[in-house]
């Protein structure tokens, strides 16, 4: 396959009048562009291209709450990237941002999206007693939590298409074990995985 440039410098190498001042001024005339126009049509492309981007790439959050420390501390900026969740499913330990549970709000309140720590998938049975979270038995190794829990849950099976979600801040977190209604997240409902924070500078990286 011949390069992009190449193509494009044959695809001028035809013959050319000669050049006359009728043809240069008509040349200069149609080159000129309204700026304002223009302006237009770059502003219109720039706002297709962001709301793409939002909608099927990735977008921006930050973090409102201390339910996710020490991991995520409030106000750090976090990109959520959406595309690797429509080649493989959630994983253990991803942490997630997605919409609650329409059972948990009233219908005329809006609804915030939480980010939470994927604990329990399709099919795994999940408690927890004694300050560990067992998973199918076995405990799980967390060093990223702030404290033990100090409540017991469970045990329950998570049913299909839906997952269990924890906030690494185990005792100050709404999350799956405070759910009363359903405990469990739809994957319907999750928008995306956290990827990096970008901010504050001091701990821009990978999550």
């Amino acid at each position: 396959m011949e390069p992009f440039t190449d193509a494009v410098t044959k695809m001028t190498d035809f013959p050319q009048p000669p050049k006359t001042s009728e043809n240069t001024n008509n040349q200069a005339v149609d080159r000129s562009t309204n700026p304002v126009v223009e302006g237009l049509q770059t502003l219109g492309l720039s706002v297709v291209l962001a709301l793409g981007i939002r909608t099927f790439v990735a977008e921006a959050r930050y973090i409102p709450s201390g339910s996710m420390e020490p991991t995520l501390e409030i106000n750090d900026r976090l990109v959520i990237e959406k595309i690797s969740y429509h080649l493989n499913p959630p994983g253990r330990g991803d942490i997630i941002v997605f919409w609650p549970p329409e059972s948990l709000f009233d219908e005329d309140k809006r609804r915030d999206a939480f980010i939470k720590r994927v604990i329990g998938l399709p099919g795994d049975t999940v408690e927890v007693a004694d300050g560990t979270v067992f998973v199918n038995g076995d405990a799980l190794e967390e060093g990223y939590i702030k404290a033990e829990p100090d409540y017991s849950w469970g045990p329950e099976t998570v049913p299909p298409e839906a997952y269990l979600v924890l906030g690494d801040n185990r005792n100050s977190s709404y999350d799956s074990h405070a759910w009363e209604t359903e405990s469990f997240v739809p994957a319907d409902n999750i928008i995306g995985k956290a990827v990096v924070r970008f901010w504050p500078p001091g701990r821009i990286g990978g999550l």
